[in-house]
């Protein structure tokens, strides 16, 4: 093993045992029931907001939609990323459980292609080109103001054709599951639309489940692209050591309330804690993240920030190079 790289691998050791002993110390509710609570929350609200959709005044229905939006994308992003993770439980019987549920019945995605796309992929090989670069975010097709302003609210739609578009090279009865438990979490938000929140025909249903599911889908989509493309890519012959290659290649927002509940904080404030420690909880990522960053900057190691409004301008300016032409592959003189 070179020098360069047992050094790398003593960095994360001595990393991973300053996070060890802070999640040693933390009890049940810090390392997953805060974020349960969260969830559970999300689901226990939701009768408030289909019931909220049947008054006639327009500050109420407006709150049924924020509250559906919110709980939405809380459910979906939150809850579906957690899950894919195996964060929200030490049992791996009930990871599974929860990455069905939050993934197929309430994203109407399949758990296996997001476990394969976010955790082996994008988790293993983070910023490397062709693998994990995050390049699925790319339409080159598109300009800039497209992009950033109109592109979001297709997510809604283009999420559960791509699912079903991939059911094809899954096992019969794997895709079965999949189908029918995707059908289940689509078919029931439209019963209760109907049933609960009265909507009279099935377009102006179908138009409310577009709208709650799309509440949030500019922020989800920004922030996918802000945190990883325009920092260092990497090929794969010469990507550095994973230490080097997160902190790198990974960027945390400030603390942004509203999306920090509904996205959580390892994909928000705590997103280079999140790439290192995969399997803690957003509250845990928060936890540690004064341990992580002191470490990083401790070990002259970049540790990347930047605010939501920079970031954005920054896509806006640099849109051509950063999202159409193929990003150039960062010489790491040094790490390797």
């Amino acid at each position: 093993m070179p020098a360069e790289d047992g050094g790398a691998e003593a960095l994360q050791r001595e990393l991973e045992a300053r996070v060890r002993a802070v999640v040693g110390a933390s009890s049940w509710w810090e390392r997953h029931g805060v974020d349960c609570a969260i969830l559970a929350l999300s689901l226990l609200v939701l009768p408030a907001g289909f019931l909220c959709l049947r008054s006639h005044n327009v500050l109420v229905f407006a709150l049924g939609i924020a509250i559906l939006g919110v709980s939405h994308s809380t459910l979906t992003v939150k809850g579906s990323h957690l899950a894919t993770h195996g964060a929200l439980t030490e049992s791996k019987r009930w990871s599974k459980i929860w990455a069905l549920f939050f993934v197929e019945v309430c994203t109407a995605f399949t758990a296996e292609y997001a476990r394969y796309g976010h955790v082996k992929m994008h988790h293993g090989y983070t910023n490397v080109l062709g693998l994990g670069d995050s390049s699925t975010w790319r339409l080159p097709l598109l300009n800039r103001y497209v992009y950033m302003f109109l592109a979001p609210l297709l997510i809604p739609v283009i999420t559960p054709l791509v699912a079903f578009e991939r059911l094809r090279t899954m096992p019969p009865r794997g895709a079965l599951r999949s189908l029918a438990l995707m059908g289940l979490g689509l078919y029931s938000h439209y019963w209760l639309l109907r049933r609960v929140s009265a909507f009279r025909s099935a377009g102006s249903a179908l138009l409310c489940m577009f709208a709650t599911r799309a509440l949030l889908a500019h922020p989800y989509l920004h922030v996918n692209i802000f945190q990883h493309i325009g920092l260092p890519m990497f090929s794969l012959d010469t990507k550095p050591r994973r230490i080097h290659m997160m902190s790198l290649g990974v960027l945390n927002l400030p603390r942004l309330p509203l999306l920090d509940w509904a996205f959580g904080h390892s994909i928000i404030s705590c997103h280079v804690e999140h790439h290192l420690f995969p399997s803690l909880s957003d509250n845990m990522c928060l936890k540690v993240q004064p341990v992580v960053s002191q470490f990083l900057r401790e070990k002259q190691l970049p540790y990347n920030q930047d605010s939501y409004l920079a970031r954005f301008r920054l896509f806006l300016s640099r849109y051509e190079e950063l999202m159409v032409q193929a990003p150039p592959i960062t010489e790491l003189v040094g790490l390797q």
